[in-house]
């Protein structure tokens, strides 16, 4: 398993900003992505009664309303010991097939380092 020690200073700077976006919202899940020019996008879950979207979904598509045309790499703090299928295949969809998708737990702990396959 990578150390978060180990980890690039942009992969970093996701795992803090979806642990924030946890934590403020006070939701389940926080993410963050980086799309191919650099930007970031950071949400939380999204629990309506009309509407079901785990944080790293609503992140690519904030990055997707946003006019990203791809993802560097994708960030999830979840109590989860994995990412969910839902997850890896958005990020998949608008990063392409090896996509790094990082998960954290609470703390800002890496957990798991995984590719969107």
């Amino acid at each position: 398993m990578t150390e978060i020690s180990e980890l690039d200073p942009e992969d970093k700077k996701i795992i803090t900003l979806a642990r924030s976006a946890r934590a403020r919202n006070g939701v389940a899940e926080g993410a963050a992505v980086r799309d191919e020019t650099g930007r970031t996008y950071v949400a939380g879950t999204v629990s309506l009664e009309s509407l079901e979207l785990t944080a790293l979904q609503t992140a690519v598509a904030m990055a997707v309303a946003s006019g990203a045309k791809g993802l560097e790499a994708a960030a999830v703090v979840s109590e989860a010991d994995a990412p969910a299928a839902g997850d890896l295949a958005a990020v998949r969809d608008l990063g392409g097939a090896g996509t790094p998708v990082l998960l954290a737990g609470p703390d800002g702990a890496l957990k798991l380092a995984a590719a969107a396959e």
